[in-house]
């Protein structure tokens, strides 16, 4: 539109100056080599304007000859851009559909048509991955480091290559490098963060943490959980042998994360050390309303090493009134009634939870106390020692599929920072195994009534107060199952379990056989 009205207007512009030569006629007289010409001044203009037309159409044609050679080379060079360009797609598609024979041609046509471009060269370095030539796939990001444009492209390449050999010396060189050339690349600082991790570099792993929240990589709130893990974890190792300084780093742990379990729980017994116990157990209720944990409880009952029974249980008391009787407040309530020999009371915290499906520590509550009461053999001890082989597992430290009964500050599988999380372990039904022929040569036993008086060795079972227990008359296992009993407390170290992952269907088709897989 803007330009049909300014085509409107030069016309106009156009017409009007043609009818004010009309109205103004003139002549022009030209003198040259003792001719005169006269003529009028609109013939004049009119042989002006064909001489110009004529002047420009000649230097069009003269400045074509001139400049045709680069025309034909800058033409070439274009096609051959397209063409290698259009290879170029062609071969990230044929990468991402995992086809390597296609990726490969097209990288070497792409290579061909454009050189050393950083595309061709990270297609080539593709290609070669998935046709499974690490060496070619090396060299061409070795070639992209040797670019300052690419180095840090060169360098991820060659970071992900050193993972796969499982050189991790090569590996935490190149994230180091490249975190150096580019302090925002978010995996050079977390590989850089994960290696500080797994040399218990705490230290050195706090200011990676505060240099990425810093530049925005992380949010301010996962900076300061982040931060209290590391502080906790050096705070662990300067426990026995440097008590002030793991004070003080377990402190500004407490303070950055409140409900950080293992902070509040390892500052209690710091705390208690010193004699400072009116801080210890703000610090150990504060994070007992944040979120009840068995660890919280041991070390809030068990602050001061001359209390009582009556004492202990009396802080149990407290724990269950601040966190309006939470299951974990009646187990710890429980255990201090038990120590008390309250067995009442003890039951009476017990009670709601039994209600539903009762978990294993609260089965082996329930047993413990009706040994005390009635004997090892009684048929309630038994009962609930049979129940506690089948009931729900209570929560554990749970990271990346493996379940422990402590809290490390990284994954034992992948090295992530803060990654054991406190929560109930999933459960899995077995189903019914193949028969052993064994099993089969003879007949198969009658089970004891509840009141028999042939013991039967029961395996170690963790007691309420997290020492193993040896009692008779136990129900037999089921093969196959998850075990239910961790390690006894006190043992030098903590028992990893293989979370379950998948029930895996075996034997022939149709046998309705399953097989729990770890």
């Amino acid at each position: 539109m803007w330009r049909a009205l300014a085509f409107l207007a030069l016309l106009a512009v156009a017409a009007y100056g043609a009818t004010w030569i009309a109205d103004h006629p003139g002549t022009v007289t030209i003198v040259w080599s003792g001719y005169e010409v006269v003529i009028s001044l609109a013939i004049a203009l009119i042989g002006v304007l064909i001489a110009a037309i004529v002047v420009g159409f000649i230097w069009a044609v003269v400045r074509g000859l001139i400049t045709l050679p680069e025309t034909l080379v800058r033409g070439s060079r274009d096609r051959r851009r397209a063409k290698g360009y259009s290879a170029l797609s062609r071969g990230m598609v044929a990468v991402g559909s995992g086809d390597p024979m296609a990726a490969r041609r097209h990288a070497n046509d792409a290579e061909r048509l454009l050189g050393a471009e950083p595309l061709a060269l990270l297609l080539k370095a593709q290609a070669a991955q998935i046709s499974g030539d690490r060496e070619a796939a090396e060299t061409a990001f070795q070639r992209m480091v040797d670019d300052p444009e690419t180095r840090v492209l060169g360098l991820r390449g060659l970071f992900v290559e050193a993972r796969r050999r499982e050189d991790d010396v090569s590996a935490r060189a190149y994230a180091a490098e490249a975190a150096r050339l580019a302090p925002s690349v978010t995996w050079a600082n977390e590989a850089v963060l994960e290696a500080q991790c797994a040399d218990g570099d705490w230290t050195g792993a706090t200011e990676t943490v505060e240099r990425r929240a810093s530049l925005g990589l992380i949010e301010k709130s996962l900076a300061r959980r982040q931060r209290a893990v590391l502080l906790t974890a050096a705070a662990q190792e300067r426990e026995a042998g440097e008590p002030e300084a793991a004070t003080d780093r377990v402190m500004r742990a407490v303070k950055l994360a409140p409900d950080l379990v293992p902070a509040a729980a390892l500052a209690g017994r710091l705390l208690a050390r010193r004699g400072d116990l009116r801080r210890a157990g703000k610090v150990l209720e504060a994070a007992w309303r944040a979120g009840p944990h068995p660890d919280l409880a041991k070390t809030y009952l068990t602050l001061r090493t001359g209390d009582s029974v009556r004492d202990r249980l009396a802080r149990a008391e407290t724990l269950a009134r601040i966190s309006s009787w939470h299951p974990e407040a009646r187990l710890a309530m429980a255990q201090a009634a038990y120590e008390a020999r309250e067995f009442t009371k003890a039951r009476e915290a017990l009670a709601p939870l039994l209600a539903d499906r009762p978990s294993v520590r609260t089965c082996l509550a329930m047993a413990r106390l009706e040994e005390t009461e009635h004997g090892s053999g009684s048929a309630r001890a038994r009962e609930w020692l049979s129940r506690a082989a089948h009931a729900p597992r209570d929560a554990m430290w749970i990271a990346d599929g493996v379940a422990s009964e402590t809290w490390a500050p990284i994954s034992p599988v992948t090295g992530r920072l803060d990654a054991f999380v406190w929560k109930t372990p999933t459960e899995v039904l077995a189903g019914p195994s193949e028969p052993r022929p064994e099993d089969t040569a003879a007949p198969e036993a009658a089970p004891l009534p509840l009141d028999a008086k042939t013991p039967v060795v029961q395996p170690a079972i963790p007691g309420l107060n997290g020492a193993a227990s040896h009692v008779s008359g136990a129900a037999p296992t089921t093969p196959g199952a998850v075990p239910t009993n961790p390690m006894p407390a006190g043992t030098a170290s903590p028992v990893v379990i293989p979370m379950p992952k998948a029930v895996e269907k075996t034997g022939a088709a149709g046998d309705g056989k399953a097989r729990q897989a770890l």
